[in-house]
């Protein structure tokens, strides 16, 4: 069974239609899931919101997403975990993609990030750059991230001393466990 951990904070705006994306994506793949979303202490609706969209909320307060994304795996029971911002849109295709390396062996992997609406030029330079980098290095970013349970307790999950770039440093502890 996949489980879906969205890590949220003041996220209402945008939550449902993340949990309505990850729904239809498993629904379409007929693959049995679970959607955990993390709510880091908001102060607006987002866990009334990401209930009505049909997620499971786990409320912390941490303020360091390292530590509530670690909080959502410590809820979810499984193997197999799905690491989606709360403003990320998982499309089927994405999906099958993530269950395929699953099933071929992989502890872990990601996908690259892509923007539905017009970003800058300076900003689609800068995301050019950061996604050839992730390709050569073999690292993965937190729009999407997926491990399986015994990889990701193997390499400790997530390091909360970290307050940015959390998800690469794991996909890179990640990819010393096996097939990335």
């Amino acid at each position: 069974m996949l489980r879906f951990i969205i890590p949220a904070h003041n996220e209402e705006r945008l939550i449902g239609a993340t949990i309505e994306a990850l729904h239809a994506a498993a629904r379409a793949c007929g693959e049995p899931y679970e959607i955990i979303a993390v709510d880091d202490d908001s102060t607006d609706a987002t866990a009334e919101a990401a209930v009505r969209a049909g997620a499971r909320v786990v409320s912390v307060k941490a303020r360091q997403i390292a530590a509530v994304r670690n909080a959502g795996a410590r809820e979810a029971c499984g193997g197999r975990f799905v690491f989606v911002d709360a403003d990320t849109i998982m499309t089927p295709a994405a999906l099958r993609d993530v269950i395929a390396a699953f099933a071929g062996g992989a502890v872990g992997g990601g996908a690259p990030v892509r923007f539905d609406s017009p970003v800058p030029l300076w900003g689609r330079v800068g995301i050019g750059f950061w996604l050839m980098v992730q390709r050569v290095a073999g690292l993965a970013s937190g729009c999407l991230l997926f491990a399986t349970r015994e990889a990701f307790e193997a390499c400790g999950g997530f390091d909360p001393g970290l307050f940015v770039a959390e998800d690469v440093e794991l996909s890179r502890r990640l990819r010393q466990q096996g097939r990335f």
